[in-house]
């Protein structure tokens, strides 16, 4: 156990670690190969492909880190209040006026700001002393994503129809509009934030034990906390400033390739960033061509076919506790 936790296990070696994230990227690449090619005359084609797949790999990643540091299979990017952040921030932007000053930089850097706010203050109600216990940051996190989601109801009752329109379009989450550009200025911050985690993959291994375990470890708690939560805030962030608010990716992906590869967060996190990125890229497809000459919200599909799956996982897994701890 003690090896598992330090990160030096020898259940998990160079040998297997390969082998299967290049399964992973085969299928990954496979999978968007095909998108690009189903239902291109209705859809934009390579860029939203790219989109999805950025957007989905950044959503895994942050909700395998933060399951690991709140030791809660079902924490994820909403349940912290992060993408309810995001989104007043964004739907206040719309409301300012801010996109027609600044075009889509002005939602998206507006977005990427309030999930950085949201997670500020967040930290600030959950944390005790130098302790962050997981219970009260989800109960802060629920606290705020009520709080926002309220707050976004409140300016849509104070905006005219075309500005409720497209607070509604862009909350539902959607590839629809997305813009190169928008990709492009979003795979830098999403990329340094991808390594930044996989960097700290023996750290979050010590940490899914619990903190007084990893510092019996020699891992520094605090430090490892805020920099975990900051690069997924930075990850939520920057997905969400693409493609609007898209669930339970962060949820559903995480949690069954923990089931399918164990807990082990060398090779947890880079199969979550494949995972996420093939999942997004199905559901969005799906959401292009399911219904013939409608578009329907990527979020929406993904919302409608993420629970029946989700419950699947804890209906199908006899011990629901080998979903968190197996090695």
């Amino acid at each position: 156990m003690s090896g598992f936790l330090s990160g030096r296990s020898a259940r998990l070696t160079g040998r297997r670690l390969a082998t299967i994230l290049i399964l992973c990227a085969v299928a990954c690449a496979a999978v968007a190969a095909l998108a690009a090619l189903v239902g291109v005359a209705t859809g934009p084609g390579g860029p939203r492909v790219l989109a999805a797949l950025l957007v989905g790999a950044a959503l895994a990643a942050a909700g395998a880190a933060l399951q690991a540091l709140l030791r809660n299979p079902l924490a994820e990017p909403f349940t912290l209040g992060i993408s309810s952040g995001a989104s007043l921030a964004a739907v206040l932007a719309i409301r300012l006026g801010i996109e027609g000053a600044f075009g889509f930089a002005g939602i998206g850097g507006a977005a990427l700001v309030g999930a950085l706010a949201t997670l500020v203050v967040v930290w600030r109600l959950a944390r005790i002393g130098r302790h962050l216990p997981p219970a009260t940051l989800v109960l802060a996190g629920i606290t705020m994503s009520m709080f926002c989601s309220s707050a976004s109801t409140l300016i849509q009752a104070t905006s005219d129809f075309t500005e409720v329109n497209h607070m509604l379009m862009w909350m539902l989450g959607s590839m629809e509009t997305v813009r190169l550009i928008a990709v492009g200025y979003a795979a830098l911050p999403i990329a340094a934030a991808l390594i930044v985690l996989i960097a700290h993959a023996r750290e979050l291994n010590a940490l899914a034990a619990g903190p007084e375990v990893a510092a019996s470890l020699g891992v520094t708690v605090g430090r490892t906390q805020t920099v975990v939560f900051g690069v997924s805030a930075l990850l939520v962030g920057a997905a969400i400033a693409v493609a609007g608010p898209i669930g339970f990716i962060g949820l559903i992906v995480p949690h069954a390739l923990r089931a399918l590869l164990g807990a082990d967060h060398r090779l947890l996190l880079p199969a979550s960033i494949f995972g996420g990125a093939t999942v997004l890229v199905v559901f969005d497809t799906l959401a292009r061509t399911i219904v013939p000459l409608h578009h329907l919200p990527t979020g929406a599909v993904t919302a409608v076919l993420g629970v029946p799956f989700f419950v699947v996982i804890l209906v199908g897994q006899k011990q629901r506790a080998a979903l968190w701890g197996r090695e």
